[in-house]
């Protein structure tokens, strides 16, 4: 299998204004990844700008939705346990860096086999960030000192972006982009490659965790479609259709390749903060009507042992007003 994906978190040259404010984002990263909030910071700017079903996808781990139900979330928000798996395939020599990218929406937070191989991607990414920081200095630029404040926890997925913000801190890149073009991206100096799962691992995982396993902002769907059929016979059930950064052209192709293999459209705004606000970042993320619900329908058809995957916000019954269906 080989597989890529164009640049991300980039806006299009041509946005999609939405008529209406989305209340669903089930794509979002908080600081125990590579976003720069909070976990309660996040939920609460998304509970404000009017998110009534939100998903937090920290890479590799669940401690930012552990967090949020240990110290309750906002009413009238439900809090979906979510994760991104950035899956390691066959490097085709394009533009991808030989990646795709696996949401899990919906998983158990209490499965053991499930956290036993988060565990596993982060001991990988933590080797790997390791190996970052000492390029940077054999290149003479040392962010070490930088980096060890951007983290807090053993739970923490680290991964290039902390790097980037690193870099940014002591003067060596002006932005997250900056530091991937000249630095951190495949083939520039400071990069090393990923090791971890393969998307037919992650979504068997996921899948065995309770969770609907769905392909991110992968905006070649159409061009690459075999990729696509493949994971969905592997268990696939979701792609990404309504990403911040896709356009109305690349919104229309990715959705009739979900329509056509029988996957269930999402949609997110992949938030971290580097480039915006919450509140600006979800203005821009267009999600028809019904979205939401489709999304409910399917991760209620998955088994649902643990029921505290999904966190009603507050006192409420987990049940968001008529608009969640966008």
């Amino acid at each position: 299998m080989t597989a890529g994906r164009r640049r991300r978190h980039v806006a299009p040259a041509e946005r999609i204004v939405p008529a209406s404010r989305a209340t669903v984002d089930l794509h979002t990263h908080t600081r125990r990844s590579d976003g720069v909030l909070e976990p309660a910071a996040l939920v609460r700017a998304a509970a404000d700008a009017g998110v009534r079903l939100l998903a937090l996808t920290d890479h590799d781990t669940l401690a930012g939705y552990r967090q949020v139900v240990a110290a309750g979330a906002p009413p009238g928000i439900e809090v979906v346990a979510g994760v991104e798996i950035n899956c390691i395939v066959a490097d085709d020599g394009g533009p991808w860096e030989g990646e795709l990218h696996v949401l899990g929406l919906g998983v158990h937070p209490t499965d053991e086999a499930f956290e036993a191989a988060l565990a596993r991607q982060r001991d990988s990414r933590r080797i790997r960030f390791g190996r970052m920081l000492a390029r940077l200095r054999e290149l003479g630029m040392p962010v070490d000192d930088e980096a060890a404040g951007l983290t807090t926890s053993d739970d923490d997925a680290l991964g290039r972006p902390t790097v980037a913000r690193a870099l940014i801190a002591r003067g060596h890149a002006t932005s997250v982009e900056d530091a991937f073009r000249r630095l951190l991206g495949r083939g520039k100096p400071a990069h090393v490659p990923r090791a971890g799962l393969g998307p037919i691992d992650a979504i068997r995982a996921i899948r065995a965790a309770g969770g609907l396993p769905v392909l991110a902002h992968f905006s070649e769907a159409a061009e690459r479609i075999g990729v696509v059929r493949e994971l969905a016979d592997a268990g696939l059930a979701g792609l990404e259709v309504h990403y911040l950064a896709f356009d109305a052209p690349t919104v229309e192709a990715v959705g009739e390749v979900a329509d056509a293999l029988g996957l269930v459209r999402t949609g997110g705004t992949d938030y971290h903060g580097d480039l915006s606000s919450y509140a600006d970042a979800l203005a821009g993320l267009w999600l028809p009507d019904g979205v939401g619900e489709r999304v409910r329908a399917a991760l209620a058809e998955t088994p649902a042992a643990d029921p505290v995957r999904r966190y009603p916000g507050g006192r409420s019954s987990g049940r968001p007003g008529p608009s969640a269906g966008r």
